[in-house]
């Protein structure tokens, strides 16, 4: 493989970094979860979207499903994630990894009764907010009819297996 195309065409390199304190309050909070959005596809211009997942002490995350679109990565930050790899469930710990090509099925929980953290990476970056804020407000008691529930996970492209 060869590099790609180069994007920025400028002699002289600019000042374009973004930089985000770990003290930034999370941009999403509900049901003991908080969602930074660390970079969104939005801000990378596509190239991906990064966000960090921190899970409160109940259960949660979601069971088996796939994308056609997107790849999802994994690494566990703190505590521990159980993690689908499309044929069994392992315990995610600190620095554990898992990537999952599009098409690939995947899952994540927190079932250890304790917080866990981790960095959850999407490629390209398709716009995840919407999709995690929407998550918020089911949490929350928000009802999608069947119709109206099956447009919104294909918008998302979330198939559940």
């Amino acid at each position: 493989m060869s590099y790609p195309p180069p994007r920025y065409k400028g002699d002289t390199g600019q000042v374009s970094a973004v930089f985000r304190s770990s003290t930034q309050a999370a941009d999403l909070s509900y049901g003991g979860r908080n969602i930074h959005y660390l970079a969104t596809g939005g801000s990378t211009e596509g190239a991906f979207g990064l966000y960090r997942w921190d899970f409160g002490p109940d259960e949660s995350g979601p069971g088996p499903h796939f994308h056609r679109a997107l790849s999802e990565s994994f690494f566990v930050l703190d505590g521990t994630v159980r993690l689908y790899d499309g044929e069994r469930w392992r315990e995610g710990r600190a620095g554990d990894f898992l990537h999952v090509p599009p098409g690939g099925v995947h899952g994540f929980r927190n079932v250890a009764g304790a917080p866990a953290s981790m960095l959850l990476l999407f490629t390209p970056g398709a716009p995840r907010e919407e999709y995690f804020e929407t998550l918020a407000e089911f949490a929350a008691g928000k009802v999608l009819g069947e119709q109206e529930a099956a447009e919104f996970f294909l918008r998302h492209d979330n198939y559940e297996v």
